[in-house]
């Protein structure tokens, strides 16, 4: 395999809050802008934004907090004043003494209005610039009600950094919080931005160039990136001119018995059409009838107990094996679990572990497991949704940890392995504290049997050589991408066919003669 990347292709940094009040104080000691030079530039765009998204607004209303997001709101106010539009300003609370926001509120040519006093119409514009993203605690008093107000009329709101009331750290509502139509921030995204509920609120997300550099903020940690091609495709395998079936890696695929083959067959057409060469359903003796009726390129193999895998192992060298779809959640599946990890040790084969397996080893066996991962220094990569997360990792449930993305991490260094935890707003998590948001997931997944295929693809990933980060953030990208490729009328069966489009936007494909033409 070889690696294909667009050039000088960058993910897109996700930073904090906190990582941005940093990044604005070395942007000001660094120059050329200072404090209100920022502040001019944000109120500047988001009053572009305005004008661009609602050409027709009959009125503005600006809502101020007593912060740095309510002086870029008086900025915004100031620059569409000045074009002749009607606005009024409504402030909770004067601005700071002494502060940048102090500054941009006496250079606005509009006065302020309580913003108790605030009624707005359904016809109005609003623009949020109570608080930005690094909201701590919740919204309560005139501000929650003039929130309340302003999403019971129906009004479109532009947001200024977030939706006031949804905490850029974790996305989750704090008291109340606006819908936003569009939502303006700044250099890069917060986890907000991508974490639900906080994604579902924002809108229309722009990032605008505020004069920062991207010097400025290389010299901070990201606290995740957006997951996407970008991530990934440098590590995304092409098939070299010389390759065979073997060489682009082979997928096992566990079983479950006669009643629960179908998830296993998902799994491994997900496998199958992201690239593996081979792949193999290992399938007890009393599914072999089921599971023959269904395959054709997909090969199948008599998996009873552990000598016949430790046979297929050894003859046949699989790169990524798939545990856990339609298995039985129970302590047999379990043990069968962490004897597999050790015997994979060594053996460059990795572990998708999903669905049931996760169930099983949840509990008294949970140790054992991560134990095992430690010992045999196997990539694994786990699958859990929101329930199976919950049972694998209980102490780290919401109400404790509302961060999806540290639940995520923390649950990966735990188990030494790279987590994806599923949902709307899925997060890729390494072992070793990298991260990722995805955010082009769709409902259109929330349908039986996907995650099957979400698991194969990883494992297909795996077996063509990924590291298993990027083969994580790249099966979850792809598979939603393939699921708004279908569109409409999507189940599982069809996700492994709707990849083929995707793939073909990017990878390359060998020239016309060259390469094999066989298996």
């Amino acid at each position: 395999m070889r690696p294909f990347a667009a050039e000088g292709e960058l993910p897109d940094e996700i930073l904090t809050p906190a990582q941005m009040a940093e990044i604005d104080l070395a942007a000001v000691a660094r120059g050329p802008h200072d404090g209100p030079g920022l502040m001019r530039n944000a109120g500047t765009a988001v009053a572009r934004i305005v004008l661009e998204r609602h050409p027709g607004a009959a009125r503005i209303d600006v809502l101020c907090g007593p912060g740095n997001n309510g002086g870029d709101g008086f900025v915004v106010a100031a620059e569409l004043a000045r074009g002749g539009l009607d606005v009024a300003v409504w402030a909770s609370a004067e601005p700071r003494r002494g502060s940048d926001a102090e500054k941009a509120a006496a250079a606005c040519p509009v006065a302020p209005w309580p913003l108790a006093d605030f009624r707005p119409s359904g016809a109005s514009v609003v623009v949020d610039a109570l608080y930005g993203a690094g909201l701590s605690k919740p919204v309560v008093g005139i501000d929650a009600a003039a929130i309340d107000h302003c999403n019971a009329a129906g009004a479109a709101v532009v947001a200024v950094d977030l939706p006031s009331g949804v905490s850029g750290l974790t996305g989750q509502v704090l008291g109340t919080a606006f819908r936003a139509a569009q939502t303006v921030t700044f250099v890069r995204k917060k986890p907000g931005h991508l974490l639900h509920p906080g994604r579902a609120l924002c809108g229309e997300v722009i990032v605008a160039d505020i004069g920062i550099s991207d010097a400025v903020v290389s010299a901070f940690d990201a606290a995740a990136v957006e997951n996407g091609p970008a991530l990934w495709r440098r590590s995304l395998p092409v098939p070299a001119v010389d390759t065979h079936k073997y060489r682009r890696g082979h997928v096992g695929v566990f079983s479950g018995g006669p009643s629960a083959t179908g998830a296993a067959r998902l799994a491994a057409m997900g496998a199958a059409r992201s690239g593996a060469g081979a792949v193999t359903v290992l399938s007890p003796g009393a599914a072999l009838a089921a599971n023959a009726a269904h395959l054709t390129s997909i090969m199948l193999r008599r998996a009873d107990g552990l000598a016949d895998i430790d046979a297929f192992l050894a003859e046949r060298r699989p790169r990524a094996l798939v545990y856990g779809p339609g298995l039985s959640p129970d302590a047999s599946t379990a043990a069968l679990l962490v004897t597999l990890v050790e015997r994979l040790g060594g053996s460059g084969c990795a572990l998708v572990v999903d669905a049931s397996a996760i169930t099983a080893v949840a509990g008294a066996q949970a140790e054992a497991f991560f134990a095992a991962v430690g010992g045999a220094g196997v990539d694994v990569v786990l699958t859990p949704h929101e329930g199976e997360f919950v049972r694998l990792f209980p102490d780290l449930c919401a109400d404790r940890q509302p961060s999806k993305l540290e639940r995520a991490r923390l649950a990966a260094a735990r188990a030494g392995a790279t987590l994806i935890l599923k949902g709307a707003d899925t997060v890729i998590a390494g072992a070793n504290g990298r991260a990722a948001i995805n955010a082009n997931g769709t409902p259109l997944l929330a349908t039986a049997g996907s995650g099957d295929v979400l698991a194969g693809i990883a494992a297909g990933c795996l077996a063509q050589g990924m590291p298993a980060f990027e083969a994580a953030a790249a099966a979850v990208w792809m598979h939603a991408e393939a699921a708004r490729a279908f569109g409409p009328g999507l189940i599982a069966e069809d996700l492994p066919t709707a990849l083929v489009p995707v793939l073909r936007r990017i990878v390359p494909v060998p020239a016309a003669g060259q390469g094999e033409s066989g298996g």
